[in-house]
């Protein structure tokens, strides 16, 4: 199975990257941009008229949003134990954490990010950003919360979830104000022992020597 990617370093493409490699499938990549001044590839914007990465191409049609693109492929490749099976009882905590990450936390980062998209007039965005700057605090507790004792995200075994749940660590930025991730213990600890995967290495390989 063959599939191609549209996408931009620093972006959520990042993270369907490494779900990429972890599941050993084909891919290719196509060069894209979050940078919504420059032009992107038109077929992108086909599929996803927003403009955003990650789309995903296969089988001749496509698909976005990160968290759907997640479920799909590990639905599709359930051989590679990424995400629990339909009658697993953690599945409702899967697809429920992968949802909170997409509408929630990724919610927040966009308002720090982009207060623009959020008010009507520019004297208004630094009461957005500050406001999505307590959101980042209140949901990455909910998330540190929810791991609480575990090995894992969902437990004692690595998922697609732990995949994300770094990828949007990567995302604090302390020139922004954003909490810093050792307020949330639970999270750090997960996201340093996901660090540690081989894939994490190859597709953060530049973020992790920044960071390092």
């Amino acid at each position: 199975m063959d599939y191609k990617l549209f996408y931009a370093s620093e972006s959520a493409a990042q993270g369907i990257r490494v779900m990429l490699e972890e599941l050993g499938v084909h891919y290719e990549l196509i060069e894209s941009t979050t940078d919504r001044s420059k032009p992107r590839p038109a077929k992108q914007l086909e599929i996803n008229p927003n403009g955003w990465v990650p789309v995903l191409m296969y089988d001749g049609t496509g698909m976005y949003e990160c968290a759907a693109i997640t479920i799909f492929l590990c639905d599709r490749h359930s051989e590679a134990n990424l995400a629990p099976k339909l009658d697993d009882v953690t599945r409702g905590l899967y697809l429920q954490t992968l949802v909170y990450f997409s509408s929630s936390v990724q919610t927040a980062f966009q308002t720090t990010y982009y207060p623009d998209r959020f008010v009507d007039m520019p004297e208004a965005e630094a009461s957005a950003q500050k406001r999505g700057i307590r959101r980042l605090r209140e949901t990455w507790q909910v998330i540190d919360d929810q791991i609480g004792n575990n090995d894992w995200v969902l437990g004692k075994y690595f998922s697609a979830v732990d995949i994300y749940l770094f990828m949007l660590t990567t995302w604090l930025s302390p020139t922004l104000g954003h909490p810093d991730i050792s307020e949330f213990p639970n999270v750090k600890r997960v996201a340093h022992a996901t660090m540690s995967r081989p894939s994490i290495q190859r597709i953060y390989a530049d973020w992790l020597a920044k960071n390092s």
